[in-house]
């Protein structure tokens, strides 16, 4: 059974001028033990599935359809005082910055032991020693003395760890991890890494990690979803899409990282920019930049077809379209596909 399944969401925002719909018809889910990477642009809609999933979306962003279900249980449309339960107690958070997560006036551990005490049956004296075992276990050097320290006193990835045993502190089955490693250097890096995956092992706690970093997912986790203006392009093995991607975009994030065994004084890049949510085109959202889109891929949206191992939302993967499209473009070679004809 799947610890968390999020099925059909979609996420919107009105405005004067309209509804803007950020999350449109994203579905997957994560077993418990398993770290799933969901990675893509910014403004693929990475954080804000984040942020959905632990019920802080910002007003006037609401779900508009969907479910989104933990341990069967549905909590998508639960009142702010049971979301605030679930919070912390079932589903912790790691945020990007540890400084905005970080009450700059509490000592770590004054922080550490009102989480501990709001979800979990203790007295002071014991969660107050639970809080010292958490940053030992998170890697707080002399956890005992620095327990009463304040978040200035600590460096970018000490304080980054205390975001961590706060996200541990009521003993979460699920985690959600939003960009963890992105201000700190490549060295502590690893270790936040390592760590993430610790906990997955010892605890058995699901992780989402939410990230735009492909070296990261390839070293953390177990699935991939890749994002694409609001929607899933593809997802699957994080191996098998890392190394087969079956989606030209994951083909495309795939040739912009650096490889040390070519010789190239260039890197690739994907021609154009992500569409604007008021102008998000009709059909697949990727085919104004994708080098193998048909008339097809204008006019229909294609949902995720298998592909291998993986699923993704092309329609190359159409038996029918594959077909047709292998049968085209053998007949003719030389052929520039449409969308690379422009100069």
């Amino acid at each position: 059974m799947s610890l968390l399944e999020v099925r059909n969401l979609v996420v919107e925002f009105p405005g004067r001028r309209g509804t803007l719909r950020a999350l449109d018809d994203v579905s997957f889910s994560i077993a418990p033990g398993e770290i799933l990477g969901v990675v893509g642009e910014s403004g693929a809609g990475k954080s804000l599935t984040g942020a959905s999933i632990i019920g802080l979306l910002e007003p006037p962003g609401r779900i508009a359809s969907g479910e989104i279900r933990l341990q069967g249980e549905r909590i998508d449309h639960l009142p702010p005082e049971k979301m605030r339960a679930i919070r912390g107690r079932r589903i912790g958070a790691i945020f990007q910055d540890p400084l905005t997560s970080l009450n700059p006036l509490y000592s770590v551990g004054r922080q550490l032991v009102e989480t501990i005490l709001t979800h979990l049956p203790m007295t002071p004296a014991q969660a107050r020693q639970r809080a010292i075992e958490l940053l030992q276990d998170t890697g707080i050097p002399a956890a005992q003395e620095r327990i009463d320290h304040y978040p200035h006193q600590f460096s970018g990835g000490m304080r980054q760890r205390v975001v961590i045993a706060l996200a541990l502190a009521a003993e979460p089955q699920l985690i959600v991890a939003d960009e963890p490693t992105t201000a700190l250097d490549v060295s502590i890096q690893a270790q936040i890494i390592t760590l993430l995956k610790n906990i997955c092992q010892q605890r058995g706690a699901a992780v989402m990690l939410i990230t735009h970093d492909m070296g990261v997912i390839a070293e953390t986790c177990d699935r991939v979803a890749v994002m694409y203006a609001g929607r899933l392009a593809e997802i699957g093995p994080v191996h098998e899409v890392i190394n087969h991607p079956a989606h030209p975009y994951t083909r495309g994030l795939m040739s912009c990282i650096p490889d040390m065994t070519l010789d190239r004084e260039r890197l690739f890049q994907i021609d154009g920019a992500m569409p604007r949510l008021n102008a998000i085109p009709p059909g697949c959202a990727f085919h104004p930049r994708c080098d193998k889109a048909m008339a097809r891929c204008s006019q229909q949206r294609p949902d995720l077809l298998t592909a291998g191992s993986t699923q993704a939302a092309c329609w190359l993967h159409d038996t029918e379209q594959s077909a047709t499209f292998s049968t085209a473009h053998s007949a003719s070679p030389g052929a520039v596909p449409a969308a690379a004809e422009a100069p």
